[in-house]
């Protein structure tokens, strides 16, 4: 079992949702999947939730904060959300079906 006792937190708590964009379709090709995370979250821990969810095996994690951006909307002006993003390397032969067939 996953040890998320320093978030207080659950596995689904911790990855939010995939991030699909131009450049994250292009990195599917070298195994790698983009997801926005938790952003107190460090790679031990991702790295956990992504095994546990998923059954696949994780090589490498690399994450990066992005700062947050400013919103305008007529004459208001105010901000997007700060978020974590986390580009995930899976072994060989491991997938994650991110796009859900009819």
């Amino acid at each position: 079992m996953v040890n998320l006792t320093h978030l207080n937190c659950n596995v689904a708590n911790i990855i939010k949702y995939p991030l699909i964009t131009d450049k994250t379709t292009r990195l599917l090709e070298n195994n790698q999947y983009s997801f926005i995370v938790n952003t107190q979250s460090d790679k031990t821990t991702i790295k956990q939730s992504i095994e546990y969810l998923f059954n696949v095996k994780v090589i490498k994690i690399t994450t990066s904060n992005l700062p947050r951006k400013k919103k305008r909307v007529g004459k208001y002006i105010g901000w997007k959300p700060q978020y974590k993003k986390a580009i995930v390397t899976l072994s060989e032969g491991d997938t994650i079906n991110l796009f859900a067939e009819n």
